[in-house]
């Protein structure tokens, strides 16, 4: 497919510098592109590809200012990072809606419920009493268990497994391989020392415009849901334990996880592979770093934290300057009780 710049700007609201007939059927990296590709440029550090790309057309922020001539068409933009991803969703969704159908071999149980304009990938399983909303897209070898629910314009990737009774919203990308409503780690120690399992008979509620990446997990409830709530973005390979909430437009990065119970409020940022402990509650906008250990509850809101065991983001850092002095102030303490000791021997030959 073949895309003008003025079909472009009108898409992103972007003003033309240039030919505005010029043509690109594709993305390149503003240091790698080719003619007929389309880059953009949001990182001042890739600036002097701007005047050596060979892209037919570049995005860049309504703000840059030009060192040099420019052979490509340029669209200015207040956010040329954005204009860029809205863009490449704009092109997925075009890919998308292309695809359409039931490939064979798939199992549809004859109760299930299917919208407009699907479609389902060969070797699916699609149990009994689901409701598929419109244009939902269903990658190869996934599994949609009994009564689950999936809304409109929903995409699942390959592997998938959504186990029986969960409920998927609208607009929402599951990456390969995750697991939904997989059984909450519910174990009851036993006189003997054995662990009787619980049952685990909630679900997982995942609500609209979440996306979550490869190889994720997520366990249903033992009572109740596990929610995830609207606008969150989950990235590969996350536990989220049984009765977890995580809250509206809440991120967490790739192996990080979240024990049972705990209530992550909205607007959180969770770095990678950190941890955070059963029945805590996390206030809004709070940022835990990379690789910390939460083990207290977070009631300040908009608190960054950091460290194992987790503590204030600004005070830890502190403490790790002095750590990293520790050997010279003890150098200069040593020089210092020298001193002394020499100052008080001259004061008793007096």
């Amino acid at each position: 497919m073949q895309f003008t710049a003025a079909q472009i700007a009108m898409l992103i609201n972007g003003t033309i510098e240039g030919d505005a007939n010029a043509a690109v059927g594709s993305f390149g990296k503003i240091e790698e592109a080719q003619k007929g590709q389309l880059a953009f440029l949001a990182n001042p550090k890739y600036e002097d590809y701007l005047y050596t790309t060979g892209a037919s057309i570049v995005i860049i922020n309504a703000s840059q200012e030009l060192k040099q001539p420019v052979t490509a068409t340029l669209l200015r933009v207040p956010d040329a990072y954005t204009a860029f991803a809205t863009l490449l969703s704009k092109y997925q969704e075009m890919v998308t809606q292309q695809m359409s159908g039931i490939q064979e071999p798939s199992y549809i149980a004859k109760s299930a419920k299917l919208g407009q304009n699907i479609f389902i990938g060969a070797f699916s399983y699609i149990g009994e009493n689901v409701t598929l909303g419109n244009n939902v897209k269903i990658f190869p070898n996934t599994f949609i268990g009994d009564n689950v629910k999936v809304g409109d314009n929903t995409i699942i990737h390959p592997g998938v497994k959504v186990y029986h009774d969960c409920v998927v919203g609208k607009n929402v990308t599951i990456h390969a391989g995750t697991v939904v409503g997989s059984d909450g780690f519910g174990f009851a120690p036993q006189a003997d020392g054995s662990f009787k399992k619980v049952p685990q008979i909630g679900n997982v509620v995942v609500e609209d415009f979440v996306e979550i990446g490869a190889n994720a997990t997520i366990d249903r409830a033992t009572m109740g849901s596990t929610l995830i709530k609207s606008g969150a973005k989950l990235d590969n390979l996350i536990q989220i334990a049984h009765n977890v909430e995580v809250g509206n437009n809440t991120v967490i990065a790739a192996q990080a996880g979240v024990s049972g119970s705990t209530k992550l409020g909205n607007n959180v940022m969770i770095g990678g592979q950190a941890g955070i402990v059963g029945h805590l509650t996390i206030a809004d906008g709070a940022r835990i770093n990379a690789q910390s250990g939460v083990s207290k509850s977070i009631k300040t809101p908009n608190t960054a934290v950091t460290g194992s065991p987790a503590f204030d983001y600004t005070s830890t850092l502190r403490s790790q300057a002095l750590s990293r002095n520790l050997p010279d102030m003890e150098k200069r303490i040593k020089e210092l009780e020298k001193l002394v000791q020499q100052l008080l021997s001259e004061k008793v030959n007096l």
